[in-house]
Parts: structure tokens; C-alpha cells; sequence
């Protein structure tokens, strides 16, 4: 089993939004996506509530059956225009992956 957590820092503004509404629409892209990847085991989406320089403001926790299974889910249609509008509304993002 695969673990991957993905932190995002989102632009104070951006796609003609502020980053409140960007991290919400963020987190409704990403919720979106179990019901059309079958290779998703596990999906969380959580907005962070403390305010501090070091803290990013969107986290995703998700795990998959094998790496091969994880590479699937990064290649597929969906989370690609997800991962699109990622690069427009992100400021920064942390990954890690690893096997549980």
C-alpha cells in the first residue's frame, strides 16, 4: 500500500479569486476525484485552521495498492486538469509518498 500527502500553499489571489475561495474550490476538485479513479483506496481533503507562516493551507491525504497504481492515478484525465488548475492557484506544494 501506498501512502501520498500533498500540501498546498495557495496565492493570496488568483484565477480572479481570493485564496479562501480557491482552497475551496481546490478541495471540491480533488473530493471529485474518488468517484471517477477507480485506482483511489483512500481519499481526505482538509483545510488547515491555524494561521502561521510555516503552515500550508490544503492538505490531501490518499493511498493506492501499488506505486504502479499511484503513477495510473497521476496520469489520468481527471486529476490532470485538477493538477492544472494546481499550477495556476499554488503558490507552493509539498509531496511525500511512501509504502505503509
Amino acid at each position: 500500500m501506498i501512502k501520498h500527502i500533498v500540501m498546498f500553499k495557495l496565492k493570496e489571489w488568483a484565477e480572479g479569486r481570493d485564496k479562501a475561495a480557491n482552497i475551496k474550490a481546490l478541495k471540491a476538485k480533488l473530493e471529485a476525484l474518488p468517484a471517477q479513479i477507480e485506482e483511489i483506496k483512500f481519499f481526505e481533503v482538509g483545510i488547515n485552521f491555524i494561521e502561521a507562516g510555516v503552515a500550508y493551507d490544503l492538505v490531501l491525504v490518499s493511498e493506492f495498492e501499488s506505486k504502479e497504481a499511484l503513477y495510473r492515478y497521476q496520469k489520468h484525465a481527471e486529476h490532470v486538469l485538477v493538477a492544472n488548475f494546481v499550477g495556476k492557484v499554488c503558490e507552493s506544494r509539498i509531496v511525500v509518498d511512501y509504502v505503509l
